[in-house]
């Protein structure tokens, strides 16, 4: 079933100015990501540093003979500006509105890049929608980034955290996930799959995308929800008001397919197939795979890339697009492997009434050059796992695929870090002064004990809802808090113990505070890890 995104983006113009006047709004580093940024070329006047970041904006533009305003930050929308409100009255509304000129050749470009950083890091099938919005086909996307909740939340939190403010919508439909995103997100809404239009009827006709004037007519006659409009007779509606009513309608209801033509970065390498009898078989479409991968790799070669993301996109005889993405822990020239990622996932390929029209696109690509294997038959050959962490990584997520690293910290949670599967190494080791458990939990787990303070373990304890004698123990190892992080571990230490328990099972535990002095710690006891 198709799933689309709409990602709607209500201040994109104020949010972009603000970001070339206050410098780049990137947001908290995550795992490598690099956030959106908007070229110093999109600045509007030369502005940037002179006014603070408090003052409402507005953008004036030009409607005929008239200088309106264009669009406003929450600021302004706060103090009552809307768009298409005149300029004088906007300056006579609100004290110390800051006003710039609106440059809507700028905010598109801007729009379009935004796009394809959308595009690099969550689907395959991206697009510009209108001058205020971006639509996604997540279609098979989703899984890669923990489902479709998950998805749209880190989507509009990676935008927040750049300084753009974002509502997303999921639906089967284009029509209906912009309408959602615009009327119902708050900031993002997941509909159910074949949701209907039942959950359309109360929104606005305005949702349905049409013309000014046509939405105007409507309310003139009555029609002021979608709901209304469903209702009437079609015929009649059609005679009135043209093919577009119907049109939209049947768009927003999935009856009427609406192809979505993503948008491409102009050096990314591609290799297409046309075919005049449409294809539909699963050995058939694997292999015209394989030929299209070997036209890929020898263009590659040619330029002296490996491809790290591959896209592909399988044009459907009823317009609309299947499409495929498979990644790579590093830049790969491979056919036999390509092929072989990208045949794991024709299973995921509706092809409908067949597929008219394959392409497959190298999204992401870097520098690749031969290198020897080996140098001398002494050689040690080192295995290459970079092939099983490929297929392991397009069948769970690159995210969830990954290898622990020791950082430099004496506090157990600080002291570890993820890295990707094939990361080099970082040259940092554990400590050896006291072994470290096998397990270490996300968060210490109270425990309830029975212990002679402040120095002795605990004869028992009781982990989630079990109790365990302790038969031996040994500690204590006392870690203090990193002072320079935060005053709050200016005095903090806690007193570890190995314990073995009659069973036999070995516990790795704390207690919060030398035992003595509240300053130091709470004085709980706390299950941190367990040993193999």
């Amino acid at each position: 079933m198709r799933r689309v995104v709409s990602l709607f983006l209500p201040t994109f113009p104020t949010d972009r100015l603000r970001r070339l006047r206050n410098g780049p709004l990137a947001g908290p580093a995550h795992e490598g990501v690099t956030w959106p940024r908007l070229s110093s070329e999109d600045s509007a006047g030369g502005t940037a540093g002179k006014t603070p970041v408090d003052l409402p904006l507005v953008l004036i533009g030009r409607e005929k003979n008239r200088r309106v305003v264009t669009a406003t930050d929450g600021a302004a929308r706060a103090g009552g500006l809307r768009p298409g409100m005149a300029a004088a009255t906007a300056t006579a509304l609100v004290a110390d509105l800051d006003t710039e000129e609106h440059d809507r050749a700028a905010d598109a470009a801007a729009l379009e890049r935004l796009a394809l950083w959308v595009l690099e890091r969550f689907s395959p099938i991206v697009a510009v929608d209108g001058t205020d919005g971006i639509v996604i086909d997540s279609t098979g996307a989703d899984h890669l980034h923990g489902g479709e909740a998950a998805m749209l939340q880190a989507l509009v939190e990676r935008l927040a955290a750049a300084g753009i403010t974002a509502r997303a919508a999921l639906a089967d439909s284009w029509g209906a996930a912009h309408a959602l995103a615009r009327n119902s997100a708050e900031p993002v809404l997941v509909a159910p799959p074949r949701h209907g239009m039942a959950i359309l009827r109360p929104l606005p006709v305005e949702a349905l995308r049409l013309c000014r004037e046509t939405s105007e007519a409507l309310r003139d006659l009555g029609f002021s929800t979608i709901g209304d409009v469903l209702e009437a007779p079609r015929a009649p509606l059609a005679l009135r008001f043209g093919a577009q009513l119907t049109r939209r309608l049947d768009e927003a209801s999935g009856r009427r397919s609406e192809p979505i033509e993503p948008l491409r970065l102009p050096e990314t390498v591609e290799a297409q197939r046309n075919f005049a009898e449409p294809i539909g078989a699963a050995e058939t479409i694997a292999r015209y795979v394989g030929k299209l991968v070997v036209q890929l790799c020898a263009e590659l070669e040619e330029k002296g890339l490996g491809v790290r993301r591959l896209d592909l996109l399988c044009r459907r005889v009823d317009d609309r697009v299947e499409a495929v993405r498979v990644s790579t822990a590093r830049p790969v020239r491979d056919v036999a492997r390509l092929t072989r990622l990208l045949c794991d996932r024709i299973e995921t390929i509706a092809p409908g009434f067949g597929i008219e029209r394959m392409t497959l696109l190298a999204t992401l690509s870097e520098p690749l050059s031969p290198h020897q294997r080996l140098a001398a038959l002494t050689d040690e050959i080192l295995p290459d796992v970079s092939s099983l962490i490929d297929v392991i990584a397009n069948r769970v997520g690159a995210d969830r695929l990954y290898r622990l690293a020791p950082v430099e910290s004496d506090v157990p949670e600080r002291s570890v870090r993820r890295i990707p599967a094939l990361a080099p190494e970082t040259g940092e080791t554990w400590r050896r002064d006291w072994p470290r458990p096998a397990r270490l939990l996300r968060r210490p787990e109270p425990i309830e004990t029975l212990a002679l303070l402040p120095d002795h373990p605990p004869a028992s304890f009781t982990w989630r809802g079990v109790r365990r004698r302790v038969r031996a123990a040994d500690g204590p190892e006392r870690i203090f808090g990193e002072w320079w992080k935060r005053d709050a571990e200016l005095a903090a230490v806690r007193d570890y113990f190995q314990v073995e328990a009659e069973g036999g099972e070995r516990f790795w535990i704390f207690r919060s505070g030398d035992g003595e002095d509240r300053g130091t710690g709470s004085q709980r006891w706390f299950l941190h890890g367990l040993f193999g």
